[in-house]
């Protein structure tokens, strides 16, 4: 394990794809681990993997559907319960990375759309609510975000893309908003030492556009992943930012670097995003709480 110090890492989306490749290569460097997945049956599956490739890992599984808000709060009531207990009230990083693509336009028991709902919303408020522990920890928030927030707006008239549904516009809003977030993040909590940021994994090859597909969306998938590297290729990133003594510079990383962003990513889109995000998720951030 060397010299660095182990780490209390929660992660979502951890039971296949990128996020079960993070976890591995946690468990492997010795930190500690909470996985969220959307069902009993994923997380023990990931469970039995990552047990038969570590020795001794220290994994916690919990289970919540996170496109659905009240489940979040569910699970990371839970969550802040375990940290309380086991990991003295301290949080180190916490991985946004669960995710959706979908083909049609669906949403949520809240009346959400889903891809705004998981991909930001999860995010959004898992944070607000594990944010005594991060602080606890001068710790870090890291995000999944994409190459694809490049060259897009925010529908501030209709984000749920109620009116003229399309898939990847609606995708690529979410994975807009990731990168908004993680600004605003910085604005507000910097102060307190935690630091957020938006990781630009690459094509890779997961099912994620596979998941509750069909039609052409499935299909541009199928193809397009064969092009993807193998997610234990950037859950190097991961390690990278979580095990960085310091807080790494900037904001969108890939392969471990800084790396240029969208001009739309500034505090007035942020400032904007946040306080409709807060509106959603029926909270309201403050200060310190």
């Amino acid at each position: 394990m060397g010299m660095v110090p182990m780490k209390n890492v929660v992660i979502t989306g951890a039971t296949s794809g990128i996020g079960l490749a993070v976890c591995e290569s946690l468990l492997l460097s010795g930190h500690r681990v909470i996985g969220i997945g959307r069902s009993a049956e994923s997380s023990e599956k990931a469970l039995s993997y990552l047990i038969s490739k570590t020795n001794d890992a220290d994994i916690t599984f919990f289970n919540a559907d996170l496109m659905q808000m009240e489940e979040v709060r569910i699970v990371s009531a839970k969550i802040m319960e375990y940290i309380d207990t086991n990991w003295d009230g301290k949080l180190d990083v916490l991985i946004n990375n669960a995710g959706c693509v979908r083909s049609r336009y669906c949403t949520t028991k809240e009346g959400y759309e889903q891809q705004f709902a998981l991909n930001h919303l999860a995010a959004f408020l898992m944070t607000y609510s594990l944010i005594n522990p991060l602080i606890k920890s001068k710790g870090r928030v890291i995000i999944t975000s994409s190459e694809s927030h490049k060259g897009m707006k925010i529908r501030w008239d209709d984000l749920m893309f109620t009116r003229f549904y399309r898939p990847l516009m609606a995708y690529k809003q979410s994975k807009l908003a990731n990168m908004l977030f993680s600004f605003g993040l910085n604005d507000r909590y910097s102060v307190y030492g935690i630091r957020a940021y938006c990781i630009d994994p690459g094509l890779v090859n997961t099912e994620i556009g596979l998941k509750q597909t069909f039609g052409i969306v499935s299909l541009a998938w199928s193809l397009r992943r064969k092009k993807g590297v193998q997610p234990d290729v950037p859950a190097k990133t991961y390690l990278y930012l979580v095990e960085s003594d310091k807080h790494p510079v900037g904001l969108y990383i890939h392969k471990n670097k800084p790396k240029e962003y969208s001009s739309y990513v500034n505090r007035e889109n942020a400032d904007r995003l946040w306080k409709i995000s807060e509106k959603l998720c029926s909270i309201e951030f403050g200060r310190f709480q």
